[in-house]
């Protein structure tokens, strides 16, 4: 995984790099956590620009939140709380975990969509409110932005830095990101399962 990751971002270049990122955001399959970094050893290696490598991941993680930020302007909070009831057990989000992100959002406002986008699990989550909000699309894109990059360049730091240790990184990140992955799609699991239970109760 660690080299299919790295060949994607070698062959695609920034185009790559944003490409999977908006990826990322509309389904986790690889989470942000390694691809940005994967970017700072690239680019620590001399093979990109670190300010090209952030703002083409920021640009991705940012075009990907947007679909969730026009789905959520789009069907408003009655169509979504009826979508998750129909399909939530697939999309192991229900009515309630809508109507959380929501009130959570109407609390802290715009600010939820700047701190929202540095939270692991819940940078997607947050374009939904906000769009249900409909809140305007360049105070949105703006903070989106913002926050992403926050989150974008710590995580490409990280890999640039880490660079010096290069060879000893890529043998233990390989299984780090199996696991990672496994972790992840045991989670769906989980929740598809849990989901399964309550339907019977319903």
């Amino acid at each position: 995984m660690f080299d299919w990751i790295v060949s994607i971002i070698a062959a695609g270049g920034y185009f790559g790099l944003a490409a999977l990122m908006a990826i990322e955001n509309v389904f986790p399959p690889i989470p942000s956590e390694l691809i940005m970094p994967l970017a700072g050893f690239q680019a620590a290696k001399g093979e990109m620009s670190p300010v090209l490598a952030v703002l083409a991941g920021t640009f991705g993680s940012v075009l990907g939140g947007s679909l969730w930020y026009w789905l959520g302007l789009r069907l408003g909070l009655k169509r979504l709380r009826k979508l998750a009831k129909r399909h939530g057990r697939w999309l192991t989000v229900g009515p309630e975990d809508i109507d959380r992100a929501n009130a959570w959002f109407h609390r802290h406002g715009e600010m939820a969509v700047f701190f929202g986008r540095m939270l692991p699990g819940f940078r997607t989550l947050i374009s939904v409110p906000a769009g249900i909000a409909k809140m305007p699309l360049v105070p949105f894109l703006a903070w989106s932005t913002a926050g992403s990059l926050v989150w974008i360049g710590g995580l490409t730091a990280l890999g640039y830095l880490l660079e010096a240790n290069y060879d000893r990184v890529a043998g233990w990140l390989d299984p780090v990101t199996w696991v990672v992955i496994g972790a992840a799609v045991l989670g769906y699991v989980s929740r598809l399962l849990r989901g399964k239970g309550r339907a019977r109760k319903a």
